[in-house]
């Protein structure tokens, strides 16, 4: 077999990127061009690995594991062993020094760092989704969203969405303003995603007029009306009680407490998106 490619084989109770990595960067400190990778993913089974064995006996081969299922990494380098095929862990001498040093058992749970990372895409997904249909800017959002916020300006629901988007949670808001019609969309999904937001209005008005001092605008707009605001009151919690939706008083509640309230209603009704998020 002196003159026969070398055939690395990659065998995993995940998906065996890592143990490829490693075998890819030591190979490559030969120059040598004549070897294979066949990688084995998902082995669950110790006669997988007895078959995969018997294919790489009658080859030059080395074997490159990350397998952390106790019985079927013994398995594996016992038979290896056996049949003198070099054997190379790559996970256990690891982790054993990491238990040491944290006096902590390890998991030992196949293709943990696969879900992380799939984990860290949903919430980076989730937050596109709050900017893209934040303030209403596209109601055909709201038919694919988790949780749907609406409310007058100043109570919050930007801040919620993306708080509650760092949850994994695909968050729409939609402003309430009486001279525009909200979209039809509202009206069309479900009343049990739709969170109303409303808010006191002497708070509102502190929080409208700082906003007017911050862009450098007399208080005296109708924006920050004591008029003004109760009538942009009234005509969302018209609309939300059309809609049939809970409202929530923001009004003395930091986003996290909020964001907290929402969460347990949805719990209560039961909602599926909480399984695994």
């Amino acid at each position: 077999m002196g003159d026969s490619s070398l055939v690395i084989y990659i065998i995993s109770d995940s998906i065996g990127e890592t143990a490829e990595q490693v075998a890819r960067a030591s190979i490559s400190q030969f120059n040598s061009k004549n070897y294979e990778i066949r990688r084995f993913p998902y082995i669950n089974d110790e006669s997988q690995i007895l078959e995969i064995l018997k294919e790489a006996s009658n080859e030059k081969a080395v074997i490159v594991f990350t397998i952390v299922i106790s019985n079927l990494r013994e398995t594996l380098i016992q038979q290896a062993d056996n049949l003198k095929i070099p054997c190379i862990d790559i996970m256990t001498p690891i982790m054993q020094s990491m238990e040491n040093v944290l006096e902590v058992s390890a998991k030992k749970e196949p293709g943990l760092i696969r879900k992380l990372d799939e984990r860290y895409f949903k919430k980076v997904e989730a937050i596109e989704f709050a900017v893209k249909y934040d303030d209403g800017k596209d109601p055909r959002g709201l038919k694919q969203a988790d949780i749907i916020l609406t409310g007058i300006s100043r109570t919050s629901k930007t801040p919620l969405s993306m708080y509650l988007a760092h949850k994994n949670l695909k968050v729409a808001n939609v402003p309430l303003v009486p001279e525009v019609s909200p979209p039809k969309e509202l009206f069309e999904v479900s009343s049990k995603k739709i969170i109303g937001l409303t808010t006191n209005p002497m708070k509102l008005i502190e929080i409208r007029q700082e906003r007017l001092r911050a862009l450098g605008l007399k208080n005296e707009a109708n924006y920050a009306s004591m008029q003004r605001i109760l009538e942009e009151l009234d005509y969302a919690e018209e609309i939300m009680k059309r809609i049939g939706c809970p409202i929530i008083d923001v009004s003395s509640k930091a986003v996290e407490e909020t964001a907290g309230i929402i969460l347990e209603i949805f719990r209560d009704m039961g909602h599926e998106f909480f399984n695994g998020k």
